[in-house]
């Protein structure tokens, strides 16, 4: 019998095409579900797989975000609670995790979200194991390295979003200050995704001009303009955010989108994001923090050797030694 699609359409090719830059999301709380807005915004996959335990949540997600493909011009999107529907994915994002408490600081959720790891990743890498991996879930630094060792990806495959939001929070705090978009202001937040992050003061710039040369004491105990403020800011923010609106979404799914732009499209652009630190700035334990590094196609192409002030790198030495004592009592 004839139907409209038969009468309207005569079939040329018979095979299947192959999704060349598949994303999968594991986790469609509001954390996921920023990251999957954000990667459709920007058109940077032909097919989107989202994963969660919470079906209801995933199908009223995947649908809501269907019904809007007229307007995105967006790719597939799919669902399922079981990760096998993440199969052949080039990237996969992992955000699935408790969320964090207000005043809760990132590393007290280790232990709840390391098991939650356990029961991923293996999974994700059986039905992608040539996949790159940004690991979203907090303290994202550890859970990094833990999803490192339950993949058994090579190191440049794993990559943490770090502290690549920390620092466009710091440059957005610079800009407010001078009165220029944060676009123009250079600057670098390194170390723990967290209250032992690095602001690299020595390096901050507008327009190649280092403003420490203008201020020596900028970002010091004694500068008298309290610079050193923009970086409690920096901290403060998730706390901040998190008793006004319970929790933070928006731009940490800017952040991820961003990251994986550079990696889909090849830019090979530099973000601090987080990545073995074993052998930099006297760092002996294998702990994951951010540092810059120049993301392409095979995930971390290159390290940038950044030169940091003594202050600087002896604050990067403490911010390993904080993730290492939390690290170190791990069972993976």
């Amino acid at each position: 019998m004839a139907t409209v699609k038969s009468e309207l359409l005569k079939p040329v090719a018979s095979e299947k095409p192959a999704a060349h830059n598949k994303v999968s999301v594991i986790g469609t709380g509001s954390v996921g579900m920023a990251c999957a807005v954000s990667l459709l915004l920007k058109g940077l996959s032909d097919e989107l797989a989202l994963v969660d335990v919470n079906e209801d949540l995933l199908r009223g997600e995947t649908m809501d975000l269907q019904h809007g493909s007229t307007f995105l011009k967006m790719p597939a999107v799919v669902c399922s609670t079981d990760l096998g529907v993440t199969a052949n994915s080039s990237l996969v994002i992992v955000t699935a995790g408790a969320r964090q408490a207000k005043g809760e600081s990132r590393l007290n959720l280790v232990q709840r979200n390391v098991a939650i790891l356990k029961s991923v990743i293996p999974s994700v890498v059986q039905h992608s194991p040539r996949c790159k991996m940004i690991v979203v879930t907090n303290p994202v630094d550890v859970l990094t390295y833990v999803a490192w060792k339950l993949s058994a990806l090579p190191p440049a495959h794993i990559i943490g979003s770090g502290c690549n939001l920390d620092t466009a929070r710091f440059r957005f705090f610079i800009g407010q200050k001078l009165g220029i978009h944060s676009e123009s202001c250079h600057g670098w937040v390194l170390g723990e995704h967290g209250d032992s992050s690095v602001p690299v003061w020595s390096g901050v710039n507008v327009a190649g001009v280092p403003l420490r040369e203008l201020n020596p004491g900028l970002g010091g105990d004694q500068d008298p303009e309290h610079w050193e403020k923009i970086h409690k800011d920096v901290i403060a923010s998730a706390y901040q955010i998190i008793k006004m609106k319970g929790y933070t979404n928006w731009a940490i799914g800017f952040s991820v989108a961003d990251i994986t732009e550079s990696i889909l499209r090849n830019l090979r652009r530099t973000h601090p994001v987080s990545t073995v630190a074993k052998g930099l700035y006297g760092i002996q334990e294998e702990v994951f923090l951010s540092v810059p590094c120049v993301l392409g196609a095979n995930g971390i192409a290159d390290l940038v050797r950044v030169k940091l002030s003594r202050d600087e790198e002896a604050r990067m030495k403490k911010s390993a030694e904080t993730l290492w004592a939390i690290q170190k009592e791990l069972k993976i």
